[in-house]
């Protein structure tokens, strides 16, 4: 049986649940919140180690601002009122992405979550916020000519944003789209992927463990025979 340590998710679907149910957008990315507690309390009884969620990505720049606006109030306000939830769930925060553009409120709400949670141990829950993996692989290869170190696999790894972080053994998608969306390309070389027809909202903790028993009971080969 394969063990989990590491499960990552594409959160597809929130705004075409929110058209389908006859709502807006901004609620059905609001239903969404609601999903990603429920997964994040089901990963914590699997026992799991870390658990990272694509949030934004460094296209989602080009969506409607009163929608991005919105996204980033939702954020703020869940890290505002979830933080000590958290702590006392043992939950480390990390938010792996660039936060360059975001407002210095939002900057220092995330700076403030991750520093508050840093030593908590139970799940590391990884926020790929303004994240895009070309972007990252890019950056790392800077830093390594920066530093003058050799290219190589092992040192790339070294100046990812996921420095440290053991590399996912599978990947979810909802919202029926079989794609990656230029999220961990790096990582996700030897990564089982489970694509869901279900929009993200209507994602329930029994889906999430039927993928994880099919998950324990897959044969990897590795490229191996």
């Amino acid at each position: 049986m394969n063990p989990v340590k590491h499960v990552a998710i594409i959160m597809d679907g929130n705004g075409r649940w929110g058209v389908k149910h006859k709502k807006s957008r901004n609620l059905g990315h609001r239903a969404g919140l609601n999903t990603i507690e429920k997964i994040i309390n089901k990963t914590i009884r699997e026992k799991i180690k870390y658990l990272t969620l694509y949030t934004f990505s460094t296209e989602n720049w080009k969506r409607p601002k009163k929608e991005i606006n919105f996204l980033f109030n939702l954020l703020e306000n869940f890290l505002k009122k979830k933080t000590s939830k958290l702590i006392n769930n043992g939950i480390k925060l990390k938010i792996i992405g660039d936060k360059k553009l975001f407002s210095k409120k939002l900057k220092k709400i995330l700076n403030e979550s991750e520093k508050k949670t840093e030593s908590n141990k139970r799940l590391q829950i990884n926020l790929a916020l303004n994240y895009g993996s070309k972007s990252e692989i890019i950056n790392a290869v800077k830093l390594l000519n920066r530093n003058k170190k050799s290219i190589s696999e092992k040192n790339i790894d070294k100046y990812l944003y996921t420095k440290n972080i053991p590399t996912p053994d599978l990947l979810i998608r909802t919202g029926n789209t079989n794609r990656l969306s230029n999220f961990l390309l790096w990582q996700l070389a030897y990564t089982e992927i489970f694509f869901e027809k279900k929009l993200w909202p209507d994602f329930t903790r029994s889906d999430y463990k039927k993928i994880l028993n099919k998950y324990k009971h897959l044969k990897r080969n590795f490229g191996s025979i």
